[in-house]
């Protein structure tokens, strides 16, 4: 080899990825899910996740190409993102984390809005998650639940007997039923009284039950039974004159009241962890981060339906009042 020909294919090998990324070289990552719009068609999560990769200078179809993919089988969606060798992997929720796990070791991956992600087997702890995965919880042990009891009770002073709407097939559900709840109502001084549902169609047989034994209101447990059948959900409360409070926004619109994480912010924080992986930090070494933002939304529509005045310390502590 001539001279110049070595050093022209040295300097080749001594560039860096900031060094392609600054000529015009994209980076590209795999997103596994989709975006759910709001009550309004807005989609505020996407704009979230945009926005945080913005942030650090990643912007979508100029120096980073995004490929979104979603399907029933997520296993077979998890292998063709694989299939395009990308340099992140993105899980918004349980379902795409667990499936994007299973199917690669070495391609990072950064989760969004998973509760529990130790039980789920997806990290070794939340301080060193070990492996190829890391990302955002929603979760703070022992204290939303507990949280959400406490906002019903000083809407209704008198409620003792709380309803738990669950999804036994949901493990994380199964582990609430048999350690969790009943200890944090007992702490909070509640009657706990655990309703199951797995279908659509037993969402009713559900809110019948809870509303049989008289229960004075309830807590909707977040799965993705009653994420993706929220119209359903708020209707039942509505019928049967049951006071509930949700985990996520998108409940807003017609039920009593939300109260949980600020996905959006989750969403946000996200693109921060993409940045450092894309710049060389490992997944091992970035510890997964819990929400510092809450969202309290009331709506008082729904209060005068079920005949409840909102007292003013809960509205003044409010996110949002839906009127």
């Amino acid at each position: 080899m001539k001279r110049r020909e070595f050093i022209t294919a040295t300097a080749a090998l001594l560039v860096s990825p900031r060094r392609l990324q600054a000529q015009g070289t994209p980076r590209r990552i795999g997103y596994l899910g989709r975006f759910a719009d709001d009550e309004l068609g807005r989609n505020s999560i996407r704009d979230a996740w945009l926005s945080g990769l913005r942030e650090k200078g990643w912007i979508e179809g100029k120096n980073l190409i995004v490929e979104y993919r979603f399907a029933p089988d997520r296993l077979l969606a998890a292998a063709d993102l694989i299939a395009l060798r990308p340099d992140v992997l993105i899980a918004p929720g349980p379902q795409p984390a667990v499936a994007l796990k299973s199917a690669t070791a070495t391609i990072p991956i950064v989760f969004v809005a998973v509760p529990d992600p130790v039980r789920l087997g997806l990290v070794q702890s939340l301080s060193h998650p070990g492996g190829n995965i890391t990302g955002f919880t929603t979760e703070v042990p022992g204290k939303l639940i507990a949280k959400r009891i406490e906002i019903l009770r000083e809407l209704i002073p008198g409620a003792s007997k709380i309803a738990f709407l669950v999804n036994p097939r949901n493990p994380l559900h199964r582990r609430l039923i048999a350690e969790g709840l009943p200890r944090i109502a007992r702490n909070v001084g509640v009657a706990p009284l655990m309703v199951e549902a797995t279908t659509a169609e037993e969402l009713d047989i559900a809110f019948a039950s809870a509303a049989a034994q008289r229960a004075d209101a309830m807590v909707v447990i977040g799965d993705i039974l009653t994420v993706s059948q929220a119209p359903r959900v708020i209707a039942l409360a509505a019928e049967h004159h049951l006071p509930a409070i949700h985990f996520f926004r998108q409940f807003a619109n017609g039920a009593l009241i939300v109260y949980g994480p600020d996905l959006a912010d989750l969403y946000r924080r996200a693109g921060g962890y993409v940045d450092k992986i894309l710049k060389g930090a490992k997944p091992a070494d970035l510890p997964v981060e819990q929400p510092t933002r809450f969202e309290l939304v009331i709506n008082l529509n729904t209060a005068k339906a079920l005949g409840l005045t909102v007292p003013p310390s809960l509205l003044s502590r409010a996110d949002e009042v839906i009127e």
